[in-house]
């Protein structure tokens, strides 16, 4: 199942793709791998996904330790100071910076560990009291103030699109989000690139690659509906 999925996925970014005369190549799947068991991430990596999401330090580190080694682990989900220290070393990206007071932590603990740390910052588009990020006239100067940090390396923009029915009803926050990203690319600021924006998720997608996408985070596309009630709920770290 999963790797009849995977092949309609990368199909469906192909023909997205294809609408606005874009490469595919250009378009990172990223599989959402979050509460879902270490037999199925396997799967998927035999169908050759290399790059996985995870919501949760803990649930990313467990994954990590039994996986293979050249997994690319992104970090989607809120990411809690207190954590931070789990992890700066084990993710290729962290997606969801949304704080000065969350990047200063990742520079403090890059630092110790000797490392530099790639990001992108969260944006609340569409201004959701539900989800965290900036707010899109905030986001500017949030990123200059994290540019000043040596070891944290801002790479673009992510934003989580509200649940919708019609994926038509996203094109705008997408769109969006590109122009904010066109607009902050323009300015020039030192240790700042804006090559990555995430955006789209299983029910969208296609519509956030039409409308600049260079990374999707698709998971109940590719993994099926979530088994949270057999998931365990507490994260020990």
């Amino acid at each position: 199942m999963i790797r009849e999925n995977l092949e309609q996925t990368r199909k469906n970014i192909e023909e997205a793709c294809s609408r606005v005369r874009r490469d595919s190549g250009e378009v990172q799947l990223i599989a959402v791998s979050k509460t879902k068991p270490v037999s199925m991430l396997q799967e998927a990596y035999a169908a050759g996904v290399r790059d996985f999401g995870e919501n949760k330090v803990q649930e990313l580190l467990e994954k990590q330790e039994v996986l293979p080694k050249d997994i690319r682990w992104h970090m989607i989900g809120h990411l809690q100071r207190n954590k931070v220290k789990y992890l700066v070393d084990k993710v290729y990206l962290i997606h969801s910076v949304d704080s000065l007071r969350l990047a200063q932590e990742i520079q403090k603990e890059a630092e110790k560990k000797q490392v530099e740390v790639n990001i992108l910052v969260e944006v609340n588009v569409a201004g959701e009291e539900s989800k965290f990020g900036s707010t899109a006239e905030e986001a500017l100067q949030l990123i200059r103030k994290i540019a000043l940090l040596p070891a944290v390396h801002i790479q673009g923009l992510m934003t989580v699109a509200p649940y919708v029915e019609d994926p038509e009803e996203n094109r705008r926050i997408f769109a969006d989000l590109k122009q904010l990203a066109v607009d902050i690319m323009r300015k020039n600021i030192d240790n700042v690139n804006m090559n990555v924006l995430s955006m789209g998720m299983t029910g969208d997608y296609q519509v956030a690659v039409e409308e600049g996408a260079t990374c999707v985070r698709v998971g109940t596309g590719i993994f099926g509906e979530r088994d949270y009630v057999n998931h365990h709920k507490g994260e020990t770290i």
